[in-house]
């Protein structure tokens, strides 16, 4: 997948001032990949809304993409692009569909494109909170509170590592907000916003604007 890039982390407890002593207010929990998997898990059939912003120097604006994410079923996921075109890429069995209106339908092996393997592998299973699989693709590594994460997935395969730095996902408790694909090299993330970062992101058109709802700001 293109699926995929920087969140902050908060660790900065209040601390009470008293005339006789100084205490620290205690702590946010900190997490760990299991408790953020177990959290974001949806299991089938379940759906989401994205807004996806894909940068290059080829273009004088990133491109927004929005639409769906759908997972009909555990074997299955369906990216449902609605704007500024319609398309829809399914993935099942090791297998890719992409339709788009007017044309016939082009199916061929994820083996080719390990980007959409990528993807089935690591956004569905997310979704479906495979922690198991999710390790066997990936390197995991957590770091903030329970109320603002960061899960940083690291390519094991060399193929997808030749061209994928990381996947970084940040989310509040138990919403996953956004995913950012970081390229190898200077190339631009990929971000894709889902749930209520894309909700937030509907009337946002500004690139700067899109990359701190990402990072866990709120929308100006």
């Amino acid at each position: 997948m293109p699926l995929s890039r920087t969140w902050a982390v908060r660790l900065a407890p209040a601390l009470l001032l008293a005339s006789t002593a100084t205490c620290a207010a205690p702590a946010e929990p900190a997490v760990d990949a299991g408790w953020i998997l177990a959290k974001i898990a949806r299991p089938a059939p379940a759906r989401t809304p994205f807004v996806e912003v894909r940068g290059s120097r080829l273009l004088k604006k990133p491109l927004r993409l929005t639409g769906e994410y759908r997972r009909p079923d555990a074997d299955t996921l369906v990216r449902e692009v609605r704007t500024p075109y319609v398309e829809t890429t399914t993935l099942r069995a090791g297998e890719a569909t992409i339709e788009r209106a007017g044309q016939s339908p082009r199916t061929f092996s994820l083996s080719r494109v390990p980007e959409l393997a990528g993807l089935q592998n690591g956004f569905g299973a997310l979704l479906g909170g495979d922690h198991a699989l999710l390790e066997t693709h990936y390197r995991l590594q957590a770091d903030g509170t329970r109320q603002r994460w960061r899960l940083t997935m690291t390519p094991k395969d060399a193929a997808m590592a030749s061209k994928l730095q990381a996947i970084v996902l940040t989310g509040r408790g138990a919403e996953l907000r956004c995913i950012q694909a970081r390229p190898v090299g200077n190339g631009e993330a990929q971000r894709t916003l889902l749930a209520g970062a894309a909700q937030d992101a509907a009337n946002v058109t500004d690139a700067a604007a899109l990359a701190a709802l990402c990072d866990g700001a709120p929308a100006r």
